[in-house]
């Protein structure tokens, strides 16, 4: 996914990393990767250290920011159990010495041959990798954009607002606190849900609980997708007196009255009005405006993609994967490490011309599900068939502190040291040794 804008490094604070070609990036590159998230970076790293790169510099990352986030993070960091400090590092620590980094955005995708870039300069390439994320479409719900992190209502979707998630948690003395996600496809789909479990949990903490309506309003139509995890959850939710809003999609923000309206998606229709205190809104989301303008994007306007290989269906030497993606499965980081190894591996058979037989994602995704603190369900799963894709060898789909502690402690490092520096592409070939009685 793209980063968010940030101030631009010093030239001291580059060196020994990728070049900054911000001024005068060269007109054209063997492999041009629009996106520096997750997907980016991953491909990227794993690209570089094929021989076919040593002691060039033919890869240019195009992404428009300077700080690179592990926004999984952002889900600890607003109820207060980590700094935002340790979700984020400077883009130019990550792009390998064999890419160039180029600080600006892309908003127009040539599939014959070229990028364009804000400022109008072209850049040419062989070859296109597209990461660039999934677009947050904060102007969607009227109301929003002028309140967020203001008077109760905040996002850990957002850099800017999701510290104030946990100042309005830990401040909020009683009333209505209400959690959204829409009836988009989003990043990290399990985010909603998870800072209401970890908001509850501090109000009963803080002795207020008795006082408190836990509100979850979903546009979906069942919890979570997977019914195996989704029957666990609503097990939770009924324990602690949460309550469930299926196909409940928030349509606007009054913050003059302190109200959310509610838009109906079951067949009765309507809308409810509902009196917040403390409001928590994922945003809808959407494929990149460019994307769609490119004549790259399927109906959907996702970049259309052979599920299995990540390659374009009309053009042959673009690839894509993570969130701007046609990959029908959750759009996760998870998801991202296990495609970033196929998307390499076809994409420099496909400069060598190798005949090779493609490597081929499955759809394997997960979502660590925090409940409490030291309480975690671990979802595991194939996006395309539903099923689950469990690591270890017992239940995780039960609340387990095991899973919490690894979600919270050795996820992230693995994040930084192993993924976006691309030797960590998933534990699907480790899973025959962890969990080898597992029939999923």
């Amino acid at each position: 996914m793209l980063s968010s804008l940030s101030r631009p490094l010093s030239r001291s604070a580059l060196r020994g990393f990728a070049t900054v070609a911000s001024a005068n990036p060269a007109d054209k590159y063997k492999v041009v990767v629009v996106g520096g998230g997750s997907a980016g970076m991953a491909v990227t790293a794993q690209l570089a250290r094929d021989p076919l790169f040593k002691g060039k510099k033919d890869i240019l990352v195009v992404d428009p920011s300077a700080k690179h986030y592990y926004q999984p993070l952002w889900t600890f960091v607003g109820a207060g159990l980590k700094p935002f400090s340790d979700s984020e590092k400077p883009m130019s620590e990550l792009v390998p010495e064999e890419a160039e980094l180029l600080q600006k955005r892309v908003t127009k995708i040539d599939p014959e041959n070229k990028v364009v870039l804000t400022d109008g300069k072209e850049i040419k390439y062989d070859f296109l990798v597209v990461a660039s994320g999934i677009n947050v479409d904060w102007d969607k719900i009227p109301g929003l954009q002028e309140t967020l992190g203001k008077d109760g209502v905040t996002s850990n979707y957002s850099a800017e607002s999701v510290e104030k998630t946990n100042e309005f948690i830990r401040a909020f003395k009683g009333g209505n606190a209400i959690f959204t996600q829409p009836a988009t496809p989003i990043k990290c789909a399990g985010a909603p849900q998870k800072i209401a479990y970890l908001a509850e949990e501090i109000f009963r903490q803080n002795g207020i609980r008795d006082k408190t309506n836990v509100q979850f309003h979903t546009g979906m139509g069942k919890i979570f997708a997977i019914d195996k995890y989704a029957a666990e959850l609503t097990k939770v939710c009924q324990s602690r007196n949460i309550d469930v809003n299926l196909l409940s999609n928030l349509a606007e923000i009054r913050p003059d009255r302190k109200e959310a309206v509610f838009k109906n998606l079951g067949p009765q229709g309507g809308e409810k009005t509902i009196k917040y205190d403390l409001l928590h809104v994922t945003p809808p989301m959407s494929a990149p405006k460019f994307i769609k303008e490119s004549g790259l994007a399927n109906a959907d306007g996702w970049v259309d993609v052979n599920k299995e290989t990540t390659q374009h269906n009309k053009y042959s030497n673009i690839f894509a994967l993570g969130d701007s993606s046609s990959l029908p499965t959750s759009k996760t980081a998870a998801a991202a490490a296990a495609q970033s190894a196929v998307t390499s591996h076809n994409l420099l058979s496909t400069i060598k011309a190798a005949k090779e037989t493609p490597s081929t994602y499955g759809g394997y995704t997960s979502c660590p599900l925090i409940t409490g603190r030291g309480k975690l369900i671990l979802a595991e799963f194939s996006g395309y068939t539903g099923q689950p894709q469990e690591t270890f060898p017992f239940n995780q789909g039960k609340e387990s502190a095991f899973s919490y502690y690894l979600t919270s402690d050795v996820i992230p490092a693995i994040y930084w040291h192993g993924m976006v520096k691309g030797h960590w592409t998933g534990p699907g070939s480790y899973r025959k040794f962890t969990n080898p009685l597992s029939s999923n």
